[in-house]
Order: C-alpha cells, then structure tokens, then sequence
C-alpha cells in the first residue's frame, strides 16, 4: 500500500515536547545535588511553569492534533483502542491518557515548588503569599509528588520503546520532524496554530511567568536606621 507523509505535529509542540524533556532532567539533577544548584532548581521550575501554561493554552488555540478537543480520549475511543479498533494520527486514546496524566502531575510540582522551601536559604517565589505553615506543607506535597513524576516518566520512555520494538511504530520521529508517515490517503495533516495564535500563546504565558516570578510582589521597605 501506498504512504504519504502527514504534517501532524507543529514546530511548538515539538520544542515544547523536548525542552520540557530537558528542564524535567535539569530539575531533577539541581533537586538532588542541592546545595548552590538549588536556586538554579526554582528557575527551572519557574521555567517548567511557563511551558505547562503554553501548553495548556496551545491545547486550546494550536494546530489540530495539539488540541485537547481532538485528542481527549472518551470510554468509547479508549475502549476501540483497546480492542485494536482505533485509528487516528494523533496521540491514541492510551498515549492522550498518559499525557493529560503526566501533565496534571507536572502542573502540580510546578505550583507548589512556588510557594515552597527547602528550610535553610531557598524559598519559592510565592512563599511570602502563605503562611509558615502552609509553606511547608506544601513543600512536603512538592517533595513526594518527586516519585510521581519519575514513574510516570518511566512509564513514558517504557511505552515509546514498546511502539518502536513491538509494534515497529516509531512515536519519537514526528516529534522531531513534525511528520507521520501513513497508508491513510484521507488522512488530514493538522490545521491551525498559526503565528496569531502563537502571539497570544506567548503573551498569555508571559503573564503567567510575570506571576510565577512574583514580580507583582512588593518588596518588604528597607529596616529604619540605627539609632544612636
């Protein structure tokens, strides 16, 4: 049977995909040396925050198969792939699953590495806007929500190795490329996404990182002088 290439996926999915992939390991190796680093590990999760609201944004207004409206899986679509039914050039109904997953837990880390703090030198951003207490249980919820995180990308990289050995179908090439190779001759490369809507991506993430950073946080006024 005859192939084609498809476009499916956009250039702001694609870099979305591998920077997060490289601030994910980033945030890891600064969390586990500490010391020094870990300022270097609020600013990769500052980072980390303004990709997440990116993406968030771009499932919304970006190219057809980056939305959530074409790839949310129903019991209907997940129950089709089960069975070997499902065809789609998109994520599949398993893999869309597995992304809304991995994204909830990551939005969670970032949100509340921003209010957290290590007890000794670092605090987040917006740990001034809590209490004490709230402070530090939510970096106990930072802190175990670590083990989350490395099982669910452990469950990634697992089930992209599966489709490439198993199934001989290689997940890792459109996202470097943007195209999917495919026998379907209806099928459609994605639409949409265009430079209006990435405008709007990135000023909406800029507001997002402008909050993040607590730049609207005004700094406590300078102690009175010494008297004599």
């Amino acid at each position: 049977m005859n192939t084609r290439n498809v476009r499916v996926w956009d250039l702001p999915i694609r870099l979305f995909h591998w920077l997060l992939a490289v601030l994910v390991v980033a945030a890891y190796v600064t969390a586990q040396i500490g010391g020094s680093l870990i300022e270097w590990h609020g600013r990769v999760g500052i980072a980390i925050t303004g990709l997440l609201v990116f993406r968030l944004v771009w499932g919304v207004i970006g190219s057809t198969y980056a939305r959530f409206a074409d790839f949310v899986p129903g019991p209907a679509h997940l129950w089709a792939h089960l069975r070997g039914h499902w065809s789609g050039l998109g994520h599949n109904p398993l893999g869309a699953l597995s992304v809304l997953v991995l994204l909830g837990v990551m939005l969670y880390q970032a949100l509340t590495g921003l209010f957290s703090n290590d007890e000794i030198a670092f605090s987040g951003p917006l740990r001034d806007l809590v209490s004490s207490e709230t402070s530090d249980w939510l970096s106990g919820l930072h802190r175990q929500n670590y083990w989350a995180i490395i099982a669910l990308v452990g469950l990634h990289v697992s089930a992209v190795v599966f489709y490439a050995l198993v199934k001989k179908d290689n997940l890792v090439r459109p996202m470097i490329t943007g195209m999917k190779e495919v026998e379907d001759a209806d099928a459609a490369p994605a639409q949409g996404g265009g430079a209006v809507a990435l405008i709007v991506a990135l000023a909406i993430t800029a507001a997002a990182l402008y909050v993040a950073t607590g730049s609207f946080i005004e700094p406590p006024p300078p102690p009175p002088p010494a008297a004599w």
